[in-house]
């Protein structure tokens, strides 16, 4: 008879599991048989989200929920010269850290219902708009997220109660104007002096210098299809981030009132979309407070950090987008993470994972506040 696993045993297991065979957004299938494996095993009651990949486990009783989220899906992206999907963004270290804590909790009398998504598509930024619509926190009062953080915002060891992910937009356009020749300016409508124009106007925006924010074109395409030719035509696309969502949506609506006015300007049709939105984080300070109280009962003081401000984005924050008043949070984990998020040989110290599923448990355990 083979000796039984322990529970950070069985957590590396899992791990190693997910790590090898990682899956992209929108297919992550595989992944899902998997969890809902582990479940079976566990003997834990789940629904799948049916048309689309991921699940929704719950233990407990009582009217409150509380909930943590753990995003399932892998990155495509080139790695040693071959093109493959690759957990380069520690989502197969979210899903243990959070089947950890079922682990942990499964046994432990609750006075309430501990709700456990395991959500696809994050990368894509869409997965958490199609949890909510279906009913992935439908009756939650708490909601908790977790990740690694590369080693420049956290150390092993430490652990912080929330992270303040900025928010962007992203804009594609084009604008129609009439080509020329080179000797006969006069006679067009040059695409060229209508971005040199957009560029003037995104610099000339002046928000607080106190609220971190830009605004920047990210890809221009205009050719007239020789050195004698002014093109008329152009493409052009801009990326826009602020900190808060509510900086990133007075940017939005700057950037439309000076696209308009250069239209007018050229007497030139132009077309622009918003093709992409992720918002920012919108912490709140009872649930990054549960969160803290948590990692000082777990793993004492001297491992708590500050709550971290990052550029980057999760649409975690969607969730909070959508139903205003959920208490919300994310939690990070130290893990020595180098060389970076995303990086194809992203590695990181997984004795972290055994931490992080026992601040997960503890808070998610305690009477919602």
């Amino acid at each position: 008879m083979s000796k039984a696993l322990t529970v950070e045993e069985t957590i590396y297991q899992w791990f190693d599991h997910f790590h090898k065979y990682p899956e992209v957004s929108w297919k992550e299938f595989e992944t899902t048989k998997k969890i809902a494996s582990i479940l079976d095993e566990l003997q834990i009651s789940y629904r799948l989200l049916g048309d689309i990949p991921g699940l929704i486990a719950e233990i407990g009783t009582g009217e409150e929920i509380v909930a943590v989220r753990a995003d399932i899906d892998a990155l495509w992206q080139e790695v040693d010269g071959k093109w493959q999907a690759n957990h380069s963004c520690g989502h197969d270290a979210n899903m243990t850290m959070v089947l950890g804590a079922l682990l942990l909790l499964k046994d432990r009398p609750l006075q309430h219902r501990v709700r456990f998504i395991f959500q696809p598509a994050e990368e894509l930024g869409n997965g958490a708009c199609a949890a909510f619509d279906r009913g992935a926190v439908d009756g939650v009062t708490h909601l908790f997220g977790v990740h690694l953080r590369p080693i420049e915002e956290l150390p092993l060891g430490k652990v912080s109660p929330a992270i303040h992910h900025g928010a962007a937009y992203f804009l594609e356009g084009t604008t129609q104007g009439i080509d020329a020749h080179g000797a006969r300016p006069h006679q067009g409508k040059n695409a060229i002096d209508v971005i040199v124009a957009v560029q003037q106007m995104l610099h000339s925006i002046h928000l607080s210098p106190f609220e971190p924010h830009s605004a920047k074109l990210t890809k221009i395409i205009a050719d007239g299809g020789s050195t004698n030719i002014i093109p008329g035509n152009a493409s052009f696309s801009m990326d826009i981030r602020a900190q808060h969502n509510q900086q990133l949506e007075l940017l939005r609506s700057k950037i439309e009132f000076g696209l308009t006015s250069i239209q007018q300007q050229f007497e030139i049709d132009m077309t622009w979309n918003w093709v992409d939105f992720t918002p920012g984080a919108e912490v709140s300070p009872i649930a990054a407070n549960m969160a803290k109280a948590a990692i000082i009962e777990t793993l004492g003081e001297e491992h708590l950090a500050d709550e971290i401000t990052t550029p980057g984005s999760d649409d975690f924050h969607f969730y909070t987008v959508k139903k205003p008043e959920l208490k919300a949070a994310m939690i990070g984990i130290g893990a020595n993470l180098t060389p970076g998020l995303h990086h194809p040989k992203m590695t990181f110290d997984r004795s972290a994972l055994m931490d992080a599923a026992k601040v997960l448990a503890c808070v998610l355990e305690k009477k919602p506040e």
